[in-house]
C-alpha cells in the first residue's frame, strides 16, 4: 500500500549525518539522510560493505547517535537522550533480532525470552506468562523448557524473535537475521516475519541478500552514506530518492532490480520529482 496509507510515523530521520573522527581524519558515514517509516511497514535496508547501512541500523536502534540532524522514534526525540534514556528506549520501543542468536546457553527458551522483562522490572509470574505466550506466537509452545543446544538454528532464531516480541515493542529491528541459517530455516523465519507484519507489526530488516529483501514491502538502498528509497508493488519499484535529490524510477525484471544501479545496470532517471 502507499506509504501514506500506513499508520503514524514510527521512524523519522531528517538531515541525518554521522561523522567518525580519528585524530585529524574524518569519515562521513551518513550524508544528510531523510527517511520516514510508518507504523505497520515492512522495510528492508540493503547496501554493499561500507555503504553506511550498518551505521544507519545503529542509529535506528539507538545504539549510536547522530553527529547532526534529527531522529524521532515512536514520537520520542532521540537526539538529546543520555545513555540511560537510550537504554530504556531500546528496551521498550525496539525488539532486536541479530545474525548471532545471542541466547544464553544455560537457560531454557522461556528464560531467554523473559530477559527484557527482567530489565523492565516486570514481576516474575507475569514474565513467565508473557514469555510462554511469545514462544507460542512463534510456534515454539512445545519447546519452552529446551535450552539453545537442544534446538535447531531456525528454532533458536525463533526464540530470538520471541524475545524481541515479548515486551511488545513498536518495531522489530532485524540485522542479517538469516545469515546463519540454511535455506529451510531462512524460509521459516522469513515466513514468521511475514505473519508478524500482516498482524500490523513494523519490521525493519537489514540484509545484503536480495532474495531476503524482496520479502519486504519497501527496499531502502544505501550507498556512499545516502539512500535510494523505493517501494515494491506487483514487481515494481516506485519512485526512489538519492540523498542529493536525484529521483530514480526502476522496475524488477527476472529477479533483478533495475533503474538504481544496484544490482541492475539500467539507470533511468524519472522525469518527475518526488520521494517515497
Amino acid at each position: 500500500m502507499p506509504q501514506e496509507e500506513y499508520g503514524k510515523a514510527v521512524i523519522e530521520l531528517a538531515a541525518a549525518r554521522k561523522v567518525y573522527r580519528s585524530g585529524a581524519i574524518e569519515f562521513e558515514a551518513l550524508r544528510g539522510v531523510d527517511l520516514t517509516i510508518g507504523q505497520g511497514e515492512y522495510v528492508a535496508i540493503m547496501g554493499p560493505s561500507g555503504s553506511g547501512k550498518s551505521t544507519l541500523m545503529n542509529i535506528l536502534g539507538c545504539l549510536d547517535t547522530l553527529t547532526t540532524g534529527h531522529y524521532r522514534l515512536a514520537g520520542h526525540d532521540v537526539d538529546d537522550l543520555d545513555e540511560a534514556e537510550l537504554a530504556e528506549i531500546r528496551n521498550t520501543e525496539i525488539g532486536f533480532v541479530f545474525q548471532q542468536f545471542n541466547l544464553l546457553p544455560s537457560l531454557e527458551a522461556w528464560r531467554n525470552v523473559e530477559l527484557p522483562l527482567i530489565y523492565a522490572g516486570v514481576p516474575a509470574a507475569e514474565r513467565r506468562r508473557r514469555a510462554e505466550r511469545a514462544l507460542e506466537r512463534v510456534g515454539l509452545g512445545s519447546r519452552l523448557a529446551n535450552k539453545p543446544g537442544e534446538l535447531s538454528g531456525g528454532q533458536q532464531q525463533r526464540v530470538a524473535v520471541a524475545r524481541a516480541l515479548v515486551a511488545e515493542p513498536t518495531m522489530i529491528l532485524a540485522d542479517e537475521p538469516t545469515g546463519n541459517l540454511d535455506s529451510v530455516s531462512t524460509a521459516d523465519v522469513l515466513g514468521l516475519f511475514d505473519e508478524l507484519n500482516e498482524l500490523g507489526r513494523t519490521i525493519v530488516l537489514i540484509t545484503h541478500e536480495l532474495e531476503v529483501a524482496e520479502r519486504a514491502r519497501r527496499i531502502v538502498w544505501v550507498r556512499d552514506g545516502q539512500i535510494v528509497d523505493g517501494q515494491i508493488r506487483d514487481g515494481q519499484i516506485g519512485n526512489g530518492q538519492i540523498g542529493d535529490g536525484q529521483i530514480l524510477d526502476g522496475q524488477m525484471s527476472d529477479g533483478q532490480l533495475r533503474g538504481d544501479g544496484l544490482p541492475g545496470d539500467a539507470h533511468t532517471p524519472a522525469g518527475s520529482a518526488g520521494a517515497a
